[in-house]
């Protein structure tokens, strides 16, 4: 493996890394109706668990609710114990055509709770991002005690291992603001 290879690996990495923070920010509940929050939602669709955007088209009429029309009426019963089921912590109501999710305001108390998950989450992707610049830079090792790179190259390489991880924890602060921003907003 060349330090090329090492350096690409571990920027492949903590991109998926980022990525997988950033979805895990979109399932959490700030004040408004996201569909994003159901994406993770499994119905129970004739004894297949399928993900509930999968069984009918989630929309967003207004700021505070969602509208789950599923493909078949029959499914609507399903869909609501689904969402009993899930941490949304929501009830869901339907008329017979549709299930209606209306988001009430967020108090400050939970909030506040919002923003610490959001934070510890953040740091658990700044933790993935520097192990991975930690196995990069063992790699980079390996390769200088086996006389395949110079003392220079195992030093750049280390240099462009950490510039790597410093953009990954920087993007990662800014997806952890933004939300903090979104869920301290009334």
């Amino acid at each position: 493996m060349t330090v090329k290879e090492i350096l690409d690996l571990a920027k492949e990495k903590m991109g998926k890394s980022i990525a997988v923070y950033q979805d895990n920010m979109a399932s959490i509940r700030a004040g408004r109706a996201n569909p994003k929050l159901l994406d993770h939602i499994m119905v129970d669709y004739y004894g297949t668990p399928t993900p509930l955007p999968q069984v009918g088209s989630v929309s967003v009429p207004e700021a505070r609710m969602i509208v789950i029309k599923p493909w078949e009426k029959s499914m609507i019963k399903a869909i609501e114990k689904a969402i009993n089921l899930s941490d949304l912590g929501i009830n869901p109501n339907n008329d017979g055509e549709v299930v209606r999710l209306i988001f009430p305001e967020l108090n400050t108390e939970r909030r506040k709770d919002l923003t610490k998950q959001v934070k510890k989450e953040a740091e658990d992707a700044k933790v993935a991002v520097r192990s991975i610049r930690r196995d990069a830079i063992e790699n980079v090792k390996k390769l200088k005690k086996d006389s395949l790179i110079t003392e220079d190259e195992q030093r750049k390489a280390e240099e462009d291992a950490q510039k790597l991880t410093d953009k990954a924890i920087k993007d990662v602060d800014a997806i952890c603001a933004a939300k903090e921003k979104e869920i301290m907003e009334v």
